[in-house]
């Protein structure tokens, strides 16, 4: 949800709640996930300071864009933590080639991401998920309502080669939907899959999600689609080979991926 100034609520639904209605006697304009986007690429920024337990400088922000403000997540570049294994000054395109995978294959997973530059450089912006804090992937599993959304998840992350889904980088908003967060360290070629959700593994893939896989493959074959190009810019040229070749092997097996022996198949912390 974006608020209209003065001033921004202290607890705001996650993106779920958007529509494009607007309500006078309520501070509040419901706007749609393009417009979201484009206030997160467009607006300034205002830092309100560092978010905690954190292993890179991630700050809250405002993004304000006339009268409108988003709560965000900004991640700088020169914030990130190097890694052994991943490209240094490359988490914050990660996240953002994150978002774009999700959106091709129309499963809505991630909250809106952009890449652009802030008051530390340039940087990923996440729309900020009011999220309820007791829960997390441990806490809801077992909960119906998002059997679905965890199935999809399972297999987004075996697209993006996911090292880190922590049950904690699964939020729930206040209305209930499911996102997922903190996406700076997928996509390498090597195999690095890490993840608590394995309840899936080995069974088939359902038709509907198989499409989606089989048509976002199609996407990544064709050098002229928009979102192959984005992809080809966020990611290395081997990493979008290694990309377009675990989505190839998904829709050839139809199943699920199952822990590899003699692997690190889970993150550390779990939580």
């Amino acid at each position: 949800m974006i608020a209209q100034t003065p001033p921004m609520p202290p607890s705001l639904p996650g993106p779920s709640a958007l529509d494009p209605v607007f309500d006078p006697l309520d501070p509040v304009i419901r706007v749609t996930p393009a417009q979201v986007l484009a206030v997160l690429a467009q607006g300034e920024v205002e830092t309100h300071g560092l978010l905690p337990y954190s292993s890179n400088y991630n700050f809250l922000v405002t993004v304000k864009e006339g009268d409108v403000q988003a709560p965000a997540v900004y991640k700088p570049r020169r914030g990130e933590s190097p890694l052994w294994d991943f490209a240094r000054g490359t988490l914050c395109l990660r996240e953002r080639a994150a978002y774009v995978v999700s959106e091709a294959l129309g499963w809505d997973l991630v909250p809106p991401t952009v890449l652009r530059k802030g008051p530390e450089g340039l940087g990923s912006v996440q729309f900020f998920v009011d999220a309820l804090p007791d829960d997390h992937y441990f806490t809801v599993r077992e909960d119906a309502r998002h059997a679905e959304t965890l199935r999809r998840l399972a297999l987004f992350d075996a697209v993006i080669n996911n090292a880190d889904r922590k049950s904690g980088h699964c939020l729930v908003d206040r209305r209930g939907r499911l996102w997922a967060i903190d996406h700076g360290i997928c996509f390498h070629e090597e195999h690095k899959l890490r993840t608590v959700i394995w309840e899936f593994a080995d069974q088939p893939i359902s038709p509907d999600l198989l499409a989606d896989l089989a048509e976002f493959h199609a996407v990544l074959a064709d050098p002229t689609h928009p979102t192959a190009q984005e992809i080809q810019r966020l990611l290395r040229p081997g990493e979008t080979h290694a990309l377009a070749d675990r989505v190839a092997v998904l829709v050839d097996d139809g199943v699920y991926p199952s822990p590899l022996p003699h692997r690190r198949n889970f993150p550390w912390p779990p939580i």
